[in-house]
């Protein structure tokens, strides 16, 4: 199979090879995030939050808070997975499962040093909230002593630590969120109103029996992967090698594929036979275009985007601004199943306005009509979504980019 070929086969498991083509409904937020099998958390929200950002790369102009009504109806729930992130209702007994077995996560060894430390205020805390139900950080005043707010987890008041050390050790969950905000409940009470109800026989997984789900399921989302990425879809320790996969290959849960180019084996989870086929026989068609998230399950390994799609990419927005490339909070741009580029964005809100900061093409991507359309569309499209129409343009490279996409999208909006 050529490199393209896999590429488009990824896309597809991922449900980035081509638009929606009907109007989104809530429960596409459900199946999308099952499709991937998280979807991570992050609060940055100088464009959207990320989470939100994600789904609409996937499904196009949805309205926002269907996936805060999933989560307040129990049809997705929280956990610590690839960082903090939503799985669905079905998948949350797996992840509780493997707290245990998670001891290496820094939110697990740092919540479990935390109540070695200060038990005595933690336990009060669970307890309080067991008696008077669910709570947010909000709830609690900064005493007057405090420091003045700073942005960081080091400007977090006591009981905001001690509730995500509850979150990370599994005695606390997430029931819903106001204006993001996190609303902490006890894990029985949540789990009861999981929508499929809690399932708890995944409890008596072991621990290689719950490595084993998270590796095929993993191979599942990446749609076709080297054994080599494998681990970090779910942070799993150690790492997955091709002699760990031989049984499941053997089972029939995985196929092994060759890449040209590759190696090593690629692997194919069995569910996506079909796809593999049309892979094989050109029959798979890349035609989204579309803003990806930094934290988007298909650019979040740097590893596996440079090998599969030739695309150098770091999260800046973690970088010394003195230090950046290309912007804090850059979005790669997905056109036709290559990462042709990357926008640095700002939704101003409060104006209407969707600053385009600057926008970079790929050296060997030549800014041709077809191309300037679709990302005119795409960047639009984006745009409203937020409900910041206006866009406002910054530089461009390579030079008459901008002049280009700034005609395009007057076309578009006219």
């Amino acid at each position: 199979m050529s490199l393209h070929h896999a590429r488009l086969l990824q896309l597809a498991a991922q449900g980035l090879l081509q638009p929606l083509r009907r109007a989104a409904k809530p429960a596409d937020v459900i199946e999308t995030v099952g499709r991937m099998r998280l979807l991570q958390i992050d609060t940055i929200h100088v464009v959207a939050r990320s989470p939100y950002l994600v789904l609409h790369s996937r499904l196009g102009d949805y309205p926002p808070n269907w996936l805060d009504e999933a989560l307040a109806e129990g049809r997705l729930a929280e956990c610590w997975a690839h960082e903090a992130c939503f799985v669905t209702a079905s998948d949350i007994g797996l992840h509780r499962s493997s707290l245990v077995h998670r001891a290496h996560h820094w939110s697990y060894r740092n919540a479990e040093r935390m109540h070695r430390e200060q038990r005595a205020d933690m336990d009060a805390l669970l307890e309080r909230i067991r008696e008077t139900g669910p709570v947010r950080a909000a709830d609690f005043a900064r005493a007057d002593d405090a420091p003045a707010v700073t942005p960081g987890w080091w400007a977090w008041k006591p009981e905001k630590r001690w509730l995500e050390a509850w979150f990370a050790l599994g005695e606390l969950m997430v029931k819903r969120r106001e204006r993001f905000q996190r609303v902490y409940d006890t894990a029985e009470n949540v789990l009861a109103g999981l929508d499929p109800p809690f399932d708890p026989s995944a409890n008596a997984l072991s621990t290689s029996e719950l490595r084993r789900r998270f590796i095929v399921d993993s191979v599942r989302a990446l749609g076709v992967t080297q054994a080599g990425w494998i681990a970090d879809y779910y942070r799993l320790r150690p790492a997955v090698t091709d002699k760990e996969l031989t049984s499941l290959v053997s089972s029939g849960e995985l196929l092994v594929v060759n890449v040209q180019g590759w190696k090593v084996p690629a692997y194919v989870h069995k569910d996506h036979a079909g796809l593999l086929d049309k892979a094989m026989h050109g029959r798979l068609r890349a035609t989204l275009t579309t803003l990806l998230s930094p934290f988007d399950p298909l650019v979040w390994d740097r590893a596996r985007a440079l090998a599969m799609f030739d695309f150098e990419y770091t999260i800046e927005c973690y970088t010394p601004e003195a230090k950046r490339r290309y912007g804090y909070f850059v979005l790669p741009i997905l056109h036709r199943g290559k990462l042709v580029g990357r926008l640095d964005a700002k939704a101003h809100r409060a104006t209407g306005v969707f600053e385009i900061k600057a926008m970079f093409l790929e050296p060997c991507v030549s800014p041709e009509a077809t191309l300037i359309s679709a990302l005119a569309e795409a960047i639009s499209g984006t745009a409203r979504w937020h409900g910041t129409p206006k866009l406002r343009w910054g530089r461009s490279q390579p030079a008459g980019l901008g002049k280009l996409l700034r005609a395009a999208c007057a076309q578009t909006s006219s």
